[in-house]
């Protein structure tokens, strides 16, 4: 119901939204976030809520009419939205998350007040020196992540120290603590950062995973070893909370994930569009504080080179580009990105050590595996899929790539650009 009635910005937006897990965000007109909600899909359901657009007699529906902006975090399983769904509403405490709000109607997750705490679930929150998480939505869903916590900070599940060890020691899910195989300090510091995690600190999961990596490397175990890396890059790739409502942080995990001296806040991507080897031009697109600054575009025709050569096409673009910059004293980008592979790379970074500018940032994006590559390095720098980091570079190349066939299909459609000749 409704379709004909959604604003086409949302129905844009919706259509971008990505079909993988995660938390999205409904915001309203103020910017303030309105509704949180989790999903094995986030496109699918968020297309689901806005079935319901345009009832105003629904609560479902006045959220709607409420909604203009849509934001997201991407995570890596539907477990781990879950639990960053939870700290997120329980944070900004969002107008249309009330249900969320009755501690009575869904469970939580517990770390006893004992000697050697334990992670439980429990539907009850007593005064008993315990701390609480939560409280969550979905029972399947918290009992996975629990399975999951438990092979990460494997603290004791039994009511009593037994007194000798027993299957979740030996399954790996436990220190037993019950015999002294763990120090108190140890397991102390192990209960802390379980409850960092649970409070939105991702990074000391990664800690305990690299420790597993590393085990499992050493042991030769390799393709263990991978996987633990793959959860480890997707991991890594998640931000904070809410961080992802400030692109600020997104440019700031990339100068960290790029090494860059500073945050990038303005970013100079290039492409050339080469067809057919017929007047191949160049384009430049910028990103301000990670988003698109259209008035500061520049479009280039090939002037030097004739025939098909990215690398001579992509040096001519380039040097015109700073040549001019360093003559009227503009300020210079903090990172250029480049769409292409090592040898673009190379050929551009010649250009700029030739104009003086050794110390400029640059990088290039591969097609092929979407790789990042920086001078000076022989392997790639490589972020998942779902990596907001590598979200962003791609976006850049991808309108730089846009606004050159633009540019070229302007020119044919002017009769610059002859046609291809008939044989």
């Amino acid at each position: 119901m409704g379709q004909k009635l959604i604003p086409e910005t949302l129905k844009i937006r919706i259509e971008e939204l990505p079909k993988k897990s995660g938390v999205y965000l409904f915001k309203n007109r103020e910017r303030q976030t309105i509704y949180i909600g989790k999903a094995l899909s986030i496109q699918k359901r968020v297309k689901g809520h806005f079935r319901f657009y345009g009832e105003s007699f629904s609560k479902e529906g006045k959220m709607l009419s409420d909604t203009v902006a849509i934001d997201l975090i991407e995570t890596p399983d539907e477990a781990e939205a879950l639990l960053l769904e939870a700290s997120l509403v329980k944070e900004s405490l969002p107008k249309y998350n009330k249900e969320l709000r009755d501690d009575k109607s869904y469970p939580f997750l517990k770390i006893t007040a004992e000697e050697y705490p334990r992670l439980v679930i429990t539907r009850s929150r007593k005064p008993d020196g315990g701390k609480y998480f939560g409280p969550y939505t979905d029972v399947r869903l918290l009992r996975q992540a629990v399975r999951m916590l438990r092979r990460e900070f494997p603290m004791r599940t039994c009511k009593t120290l037994p007194k000798k060890v027993c299957l979740m020691y030996h399954i790996g899910q436990c220190k037993a603590p019950c015999v002294g195989y763990i120090q108190k300090a140890e397991y102390d510091a192990m209960a802390r950062d379980l409850e960092k995690f649970l409070m939105g600190r991702r990074d000391v999961l990664v800690k305990s995973l690299l420790r597993r990596m590393k085990e499992h490397s050493a042991k030769k175990e390799y393709e263990k070893a991978k996987t633990l890396y793959e959860e480890i890059q997707a991991l890594r790739s998640v931000p904070n909370k809410s961080e992802m409502k400030d692109a600020s942080l997104v440019l700031e995990a990339l100068k960290n994930g790029l090494e860059l001296p500073k945050i990038p806040l303005r970013i100079e991507g290039f492409d050339i569009s080469n067809i057919m080897g017929r007047e191949a031009v160049g384009s430049m697109v910028v990103m301000i504080e990670g988003k698109p600054a259209r008035s500061e575009y520049r479009r280039f025709k090939i002037r030097t080179v004739k025939g098909i050569d990215d690398y001579r096409m992509m040096k001519e673009v380039v040097r015109r580009r700073y040549a001019r910059v360093l003559a009227e004293g503009s300020a210079l980008p903090d990172l250029v990105v480049i769409d292409g592979g090592k040898g673009h790379l190379a050929a551009v970074k010649s250009i700029l050590d030739e104009l003086g500018l050794p110390e400029l940032p640059i990088i290039s994006i591969a097609k092929e595996h979407e790789y990042l590559f920086k001078p000076g390095r022989e392997k790639p720098t490589i972020f998942p899929q779902s990596s907001p980091i590598l979200h962003l570079i791609q976006n850049l190349r991808d309108e730089a790539h846009r606004f050159a066939i633009t540019y070229h299909r302007l020119l044919h459609r002017k009769g610059m650009i002859p046609k291809k000749p008939v044989r």
